[in-house]
């Protein structure tokens, strides 16, 4: 019988990518052979280091348990000061799937004379060099095949997109478990919230109105604003798909049509989708103006600028904010912010009166606009454009597959036809945006202002189809004036 201190010391290593059933079976059965080669082999495994669920393909993950075996061949003992003088896997590609890698553990583990490697099959020798070369050209060809893994399902996800067919996971809220059939109550809550965010009505009233009602995820958990507005930005709702960010489209560049039911028109989405798309930060649109994540206390904050002009002839421009007062009619004022907090301090209206004059003004304007145009145009400017250029890129496709034109001729155009369309297609959604939102709003708006129907949040995205903002000028001469409203300087959008 063979004396425990005659066994050469080595190290084992186990790793599995996927382990789906989160119990570790997989590495434990990889041990079992390690044990079964050392028995074999007469080696003694003093340590075992396991990277379970851990890929060895992706270039940015650390595997811990790896990296902390080549720090152990390297050195040639454990931190605590056992020695190691090598290493067992069940198979190379167990233990690495880049060259990289290899090459670190073939320095790692040839650091000194002596060192030796098995696997299931038996002992290799890595200090001859044909048999390292021998193993470099089984990770390029593991590596080859992880690639070949990857782009076969990256082409299985876009034929299922392309075909219209549901994803795999768990069922979306809104849909049965065929992902297919609706669920009643769950897909009239969508369909309402929808039909609120494009009203105005912020993602936070609706949620809490939800967690209020014991509405839940599919996880059974509560909504918060960032899973509600994931679910109402899915074009599932509307029938279509995305793969990887982009809406999934036919030859014709029309979205493709899934197969489960929809939930609201492909217009409402279209709106949905332009609001969303406009915030590019925290409570920022494109443009510059605030967008309400959150249910607003008072009309007109973020909205009022301070207009009271600095040493260098600009105004301050600070947006003024609220503070009560219960000296004054209302109980509060709107304010610029101190010098420490951005602002000048130097301006400040009581809140009450603002509100109620720029209240007026702001129906008057769209009465005004209404009168104007008693009816948006239901049919967007500029599809017979998109239509055309979306022909053109069709045809010019076609002409450089036959090579009837040439690459300098073609990329160049695609891509500003590319362009173009991107342009045309984004300004389509800001059409879709207003007509739905005109569909919501009605043209007897004072009528809805006063009626109560309108939350704070719907209230404030009014104001927004009508002013950019509004300059508040100073009142001059120091000590309390009566209100006057012409120092209050509408910035108008266009109509």
């Amino acid at each position: 019988m063979t004396n425990d201190s005659q066994l050469v010391p080595v190290v084992a290593y186990a790793r599995i990518s996927a382990d789906l059933a989160r119990d570790g079976h997989g590495v434990e059965d990889q041990h079992r052979v390690n044990d079964e080669t050392a028995a074999t082999l007469g080696l003694k495994i003093v340590h075992y280091y396991t990277d379970n669920d851990l890929s060895a393909a992706k270039a940015d993950l650390v595997r811990p348990d790896f990296e902390a075996m080549l720090r152990a061949l390297k050195a040639g003992r454990l931190p605590d000061a056992q020695p190691v003088r090598g290493a067992i896997v069940v198979a190379d590609d167990r233990l690495v799937r880049r060259v990289g890698d290899y090459e670190r553990f073939v320095d790692a583990l040839t650091y000194e004379d002596g060192r030796v490697y098995a696997d299931a099959k038996g002992l290799k020798d890595l200090y001859n060099e044909d048999v390292e070369s021998m193993g470099l050209f089984g990770v390029v060809i593991a590596k080859a095949e992880v690639r070949k893994i990857k782009r076969r399902t990256r082409r299985s996800h876009r034929r299922r997109a392309e075909e219209g067919i549901p994803v795999g996971g768990k069922r979306p809220f809104g849909w049965k478990d065929d992902k297919l059939t609706l669920e009643p109550d769950e897909a009239a809550l969508l369909a309402e919230a929808a039909r609120d965010v494009i009203a105005g009505k912020s993602l936070h009233s609706i949620q809490l109105r939800w967690n209020d009602a014991g509405v839940r995820t599919v996880h059974g958990n509560e909504w918060r604003s960032r899973s509600l507005k994931l679910a109402l930005w899915n074009p599932r709702l509307c029938g279509w798909r995305k793969h990887n960010g982009e809406l999934v489209r036919d030859v014709n560049g029309l979205p493709v049509v899934g197969k489960w039911e929809s939930i609201i028109t492909p217009k409402e989405w279209m709106a949905i989708d332009a609001l969303f798309s406009a915030r590019i930060g925290p409570n920022v649109k494109a443009d510059g103006t605030v967008t309400d994540y959150r249910t607003p206390s008072y009309l007109l904050t973020g909205i009022l600028r301070c207009g009271k002009p600095k040493g260098d002839g600009q105004i301050c421009n600070a947006p003024l904010r609220v503070s009560a007062r219960q000296d004054l009619s209302g109980g509060y004022v709107y304010q610029c912010p101190s010098r420490s907090m951005g602002g000048c301090g130097g301006s400040a209206r009581n809140g009450a009166k603002v509100d109620e004059y720029i209240t007026e003004a702001v129906l008057a304007k769209l009465e005004e606009r209404t009168a104007a145009k008693t009816q948006l145009d239901a049919e967007w400017g500029g599809q017979e454009e998109l239509d055309r250029l979306m022909l053109k890129q069709r045809k010019m496709l076609q002409a450089w597959q036959e090579d009837q034109i040439s690459d300098e001729l073609f990329f160049p155009e695609n891509h500003k036809m590319e362009s173009r369309i991107k342009v045309l297609r984004k300004e389509r959604t800001q059409h879709a945006l207003q007509v739905q939102r005109a569909s919501v709003v009605t043209e007897d708006v004072r009528k809805q202002w006063y009626s109560g129907k309108l939350d704070m949040a719907q209230k404030r995205a009014l104001i927004r189809e009508a002013l950019h903002a509004v300059i508040v000028l100073p009142v001059g001469g120091g000590g309390r004036r009566p209100f006057n409203p012409d120092l209050l300087v509408p910035k108008w959008t266009e109509s």
